[in-house]
């Protein structure tokens, strides 16, 4: 996708607050600091249109993007390890599940994982919750950049065994190098 134009439209706790239902939506999941803030910034051509941080847990309300005035964007806050307090984690989950329920736009949500982590129960719940919802899934393994291209292989085995998917369902990314990029706007494309 040719983006021309990428603007944040606002941040939002329910659904009272969610901006009109136009346009498609995508989301984007994962845990805090896997790097969801990059990859929509890396999308979109943009340094700093989502704010990034190396403390986990910064994303703490869902995050409304609209790119060339057609398509919306969605940073949800990561789950996980965060650096903020237990009452503020607790209701991240019903905030992105009533989401993930409630937004008749949405159209798939790209779920992202860290190459350097073994996905566990918090990744197979999302995958069965989306599955259980019929919403469709793209996912994405970050910062490859920060393994050698022999570790890459290893550790994409590792997480194609544990996940029980084909090493082609998972598109390799990295924010730094942009290795990934096109394939993650091809199969979003897809979904539209």
């Amino acid at each position: 996708m040719i983006v021309k134009s990428a603007t944040f439209i606002k941040s939002a706790a329910n659904p009272s607050q969610y901006p009109t239902e136009t346009f498609p939506e995508i989301a984007f999941a994962g845990r805090s600091n896997v790097g969801k803030s990059s990859l929509i910034n890396t999308l979109v051509n943009r340094k700093h249109l989502v704010k990034t941080s190396s403390t986990p847990g910064r994303t703490q309300l869902i995050n409304f993007f609209l790119v060339n005035n057609q398509l919306g964007l969605v940073d949800l806050p990561g789950y996980g390890y965060a650096k903020v307090p237990r009452s503020v984690q607790k209701k991240w989950g019903p905030m992105v599940e009533t989401y993930l329920k409630t937004r008749n736009n949405l159209k798939g949500v790209v779920l992202i994982m860290d190459i350097r982590r073994r996905p566990d129960h918090k990744e197979f719940n999302l995958m069965d919750w989306l599955t259980n919802f019929n919403i469709p899934r793209i996912l994405v393994i970050t910062k490859t950049d920060k393994l050698s291209k022999s570790k890459q292989k290893l550790q994409l085995s590792t997480i194609t065994d544990i996940l029980s998917v084909m090493a082609d369902d998972l598109i390799l990314f990295s924010a730094k190098t942009r290795l990934g990029k096109n394939r993650v706007w091809t199969a979003i494309q897809k979904l539209l």
